[in-house]
């Protein structure tokens, strides 16, 4: 299952980068992860570093964490990361930053390796990420060009 979602922001593509990649920030534009941190010594984006977030699914709960590995992180034109069961990866984010002049469009992705079967859960999962995808890259379009996020949007 898999899918994405893109907003243009009034931005250079390393101002979004730098925002983006810096998952301290995740609280302020994630419907479901409110929080992370990174972990083992890492204190920013790196190929490998590993972090955590406290995700509360759905906005409803339950409320977790997940442990994630960074697996792209090329400064103003991606970043990425895995989330992980042990070592396995159960999803993994993209963003890519294309630049548009003076703007930048960011697009947001997941992929969830598994069956291709498309059942109403996987449909409504998808569903409720790419809505979330939307959600979270708009509120860091207010932040980046307004230098503020509205949670409640």
């Amino acid at each position: 299952m898999q899918g994405s979602a893109t907003v243009v922001i009034d931005a250079p593509a390393i101002d979004v980068w730098n925002v983006v990649s810096d998952i301290r920030n995740t609280g302020k534009f994630s419907p479901e992860t409110f929080e992370a941190e990174w972990l083992d010594g890492a204190t920013g984006p790196a190929l490998g570093a590993k972090f955590r977030g406290h995700v509360k699914r759905n906005e409803i709960g339950p409320v977790y964490w997940t442990t994630c590995r960074v697996t792209a992180c090329t400064p103003g034109e991606e970043f990425g990361f895995a989330v992980l069961a042990g070592n396995r990866a159960v999803n993994n984010w993209h963003y890519r930053f294309e630049s548009r002049g003076p703007s930048t469009a960011v697009t947001e992705s997941f992929h969830m390796p598994g069956p291709k079967l498309l059942d109403v859960a996987m449909f409504l999962r998808k569903r409720r990420n790419i809505r979330d995808m939307t959600k979270t890259l708009e509120r860091v379009k207010d932040y980046v060009e307004n230098g503020s996020a509205d949670p409640d949007r």
